[in-house]
């Protein structure tokens, strides 16, 4: 039988093997960012997500694939050390190769950008350099282990190949549970999420107030004579309870044009710097509706000029 052929076994198995590589590191440097943006970002237009989508889709992605990768490793180095022939093999020269390459651009890039950014007077503050020191230390060190897989270093050595799988994977391990005490749990997730919804029904229920105003000049006495079944709104729901207005939801009538809006949210609203508010209030972070942990209260009154009444047009 030869085993210097490229069987389909073989090329699926070296595939996967280096895809999977590329989605591990990929989502390694992902998840160190958000840990670097979170822990030195300076920047004041910086936002963190309090959902953590970034890191969210990362940890989903290291505890699926980077396991994937390992056991193809383990496979491959095992059918290696059978049949030695198989170091010859085209499908397994030609990754290694085309991985060695692309981490040699990614490496070349980092440090051309880094001298850059150097050159042309810009601040090189810290989240940057751990960066590009994260782009360095991770990409160099795959640069290095494929180098040496080239050269067959792990095949003639085992023990060392088994001592470097279990290292990067406790950093990989420990990286993965740390993004639980940053973004917090999916229970905790969950409020958020909740919260979120609660704003925007809030926002909604403004919107409705200043609407009613314009149409008579009035405010209206409670929630309910905002229902219009020809416009087709409805007092939002309660996203926790699936309740009505009356568990989650207060408005109370203070006067000619001001009012009241309340609800009961599970955690803070997230910090937004004052210089980053305008980039991300359309985005549903509307700063007005900045809350703490329980009830929040938030007073409005009705500016004329800026809702001008319709009901003289609509008596004509």
């Amino acid at each position: 039988m030869e085993t210097n052929k490229t069987g389909p076994r073989d090329f699926f198995l070296w595939l996967a093997s280096i895809a999977a590589l590329y989605v591990s590191v990929v989502s390694f440097l992902a998840l160190w960012f958000e840990y670097i943006d979170r822990l030195f970002g300076d920047d004041p237009f910086s936002y963190i997500d309090p959902l953590g989508a970034g890191i969210r889709i990362a940890v989903a992605s290291l505890i699926i694939i980077f396991p994937l990768y390992i056991w193809f490793t383990r496979v491959l180095h095992q059918d290696i050390r059978q049949h030695p022939q198989k170091k010859e093999l085209w499908v397994r020269r030609w990754l290694l190769v085309l991985t060695l390459f692309v981490s040699g651009i990614v490496l070349a890039v980092d440090l051309i950008v880094l001298i850059n950014t150097f050159l042309g007077g810009e601040v090189l503050t810290s989240a940057f350099i751990l960066k590009v020191l994260a782009v360095l230390i991770i990409v160099g060190g795959a640069f290095y282990y494929y180098l040496q897989e080239i050269r067959g270093r792990w095949e003639q050595n085992e023990k060392q190949s088994k001592l470097i799988g279990i290292v990067v994977s406790l950093v990989v391990l420990l990286s993965v549970i740390g993004a639980f005490f940053i973004v917090g749990s999916p229970g905790e997730l969950r409020k958020v999420r909740y919260d979120q919804d609660k704003v925007y029904a809030l926002q909604n229920i403004q919107s409705q107030v200043t609407n009613y105003w314009q149409q008579k000049e009035a405010l209206p006495n409670s929630l309910t004579d905002l229902e219009d079944p020809l416009i087709g709104f409805r007092m939002p729901q309660d996203p926790q309870s699936g309740e009505g207005e009356q568990y989650v939801y207060t408005y109370r009538k203070t006067g000619a044009r001001t009012f009241e809006l309340c609800a009961v949210f599970n955690l803070p609203s997230p910090e937004i710097s004052k210089e980053a508010r305008p980039v991300y209030e359309p985005y549903g972070l509307d700063s007005y509706f900045e809350h703490g942990e329980g009830e929040t209260c938030f007073e409005r009154t009705v500016d004329p000029d800026k809702f001008p009444s319709l009901k003289p047009a609509l008596v004509r």
